[in-house]
């Protein structure tokens, strides 16, 4: 055996030993349930010839790959005969008690909704993968981050990717389309959070203070910190694996629902972080409370239209990115670089919730829990809108229109024309 066969021979066994050790310590993991096999989605640049030394490194790659889809096929089958011993069906109780202010007053509706599966739900979801796979190939329509791969999107913007290893799950949450419940059935899933020594059973037994805890999921901006150089490869071995899902919204509707809940209801961190500089800059109140309560008392509230100036002031974002209530959601999922199995929509949330039930296989333990009449309703649009002027409605839909056009909505014509 000559010298090269030998040395390719101690790098690979040496990298099986190290992939050993890190499963060894992969804490909080217990290896998939596969449901999907999907792949990541096709790079958008052409790639040079790879060098001598390039395609060792990819035959390494490939020889890895080949390894942990063994050992995490066989430890799947494993965790499939201990888990059907143990799991019992799963299912939302009656109305909690509420707590929070905010939940209270979207006016949830605590009622059963039975889900009717429609014969075309599949043909739907084929075309709002569709829609999304061909607008992220077609050059004619641009919008920042759209040409990057994977690779280069930085470590801190993959914190909204949450991961269920017991299930092969991967869930991209966005802030105002439901994320509090599908982060309530994620915990659910991989028993991330314990009640009393043992794994909540139902979504609607978890208080919210817990649900939007970070420590509470594992998310793929944690997985530096465990898995060192490893963890970009061990991501892409998920996103190839794992069945992937978001759920999205009429993209103005989602800023309105933003501007309800964290401006027109007391919040003291959105008063001192956001309010008040909004306040300042676009109302010209040079003097201002200290805390929320005392500004709502005296009248002080920030208006939709400072809202909309401070989505569209570009010192906004050089002072800091937008805040994830009202970042664009190509910003928070990255639809361009990952493939995602299944595209969820709030405004037909009870059907598709039913029906990644299914998909995911656990309709039988658990199920979502009930929806709220959504108060933020598209038919407001004209309402909430008829102050802006109509320049910052057009310069607020250019800033907003990559989440329109990737996801389906109609371009809202009668906000962008006199």
């Amino acid at each position: 055996m000559n010298k090269p066969r030998l040395f390719r021979l101690w790098l690979v066994l040496g990298s099986v030993l190290m992939i050993l050790l890190i499963i060894v310590y992969w804490d909080n993991v217990g290896t998939a349930h596969f449901y999907l096999h999907t792949s990541l989605s096709r790079p958008h640049t052409l790639e040079s010839l790879p060098t001598p030394g390039q395609r060792e490194e990819k035959e390494f790659a490939s020889d890895v790959d080949e390894f942990l889809d063994k050992l995490l096929s066989s430890s799947s089958k494993q965790n499939d005969l201990s888990r059907k011993k143990t799991e019992q069906p799963l299912l939302a109780s009656g109305k909690p008690a509420l707590s929070h202010l905010e939940e209270s007053v979207r006016g949830y509706d605590w009622s059963p909704h039975d889900a009717q599966q429609s014969a075309d739900q599949g043909q739907q979801q084929a075309e709002r993968r569709s829609v999304l796979r061909d607008f992220c190939a077609n050059s004619s329509l641009a919008f920042p981050t759209k040409e990057r791969s994977f690779d280069d999107i930085p470590n801190y913007e993959l914190n909204h990717l949450i991961v269920d290893d017991r299930h092969g799950v991967i869930y991209c949450y966005v802030p105002k389309v439901a994320c509090t419940n599908w982060k309530r059935v994620m915990i659910v899933l991989s028993e991330s959070l314990l009640d009393g020594g043992a794994p909540y059973r139902d979504p609607l037994d978890i208080p919210r203070e817990h649900v939007h805890n970070s420590s509470t999921h594992l998310t793929f901006n944690k997985f530096w910190r465990r898995y060192g150089k490893f963890s970009r490869h061990l991501m892409k071995i998920k996103l190839k694996k794992y069945t992937k899902f978001l759920f999205v919204r009429d993209p103005f509707v989602r800023l309105i629902s933003a501007f309800r809940s964290k401006f027109e209801l007391e919040n003291d961190e959105f008063y001192r972080k956001f309010a008040v500089p909004m306040l300042r800059l676009y109302a010209n109140h040079t003097s201002l409370p200290a805390s929320v309560s005392e500004a709502f008392s005296a009248g002080l509230k920030v208006s939709f239209a400072n809202f909309i100036q401070y989505l569209l002031d570009p010192h906004t974002e050089k002072l800091a990115p937008f805040n994830e209530h009202w970042r664009q959601v190509y910003r928070l999922c990255h639809p361009c670089q990952i493939d995602y199995d299944f595209v969820g929509k709030l405004e037909t949330l009870d059907e598709d919730a039913a029906q990644l039930l299914r998909l995911l296989k656990v309709d039988t333990r658990l199920h979502f829990p009930p929806s709220y009449r959504n108060r933020t309703a598209s038919s407001w649009e004209e309402d909430w809108f008829a102050k802006i002027p109509l320049a910052w409605r057009q310069q607020l839909y250019k800033l907003y229109e990559a989440d329109f056009v990737l996801f389906g909505y109609p371009k809202p014509e009668n906000l962008l024309r006199d």
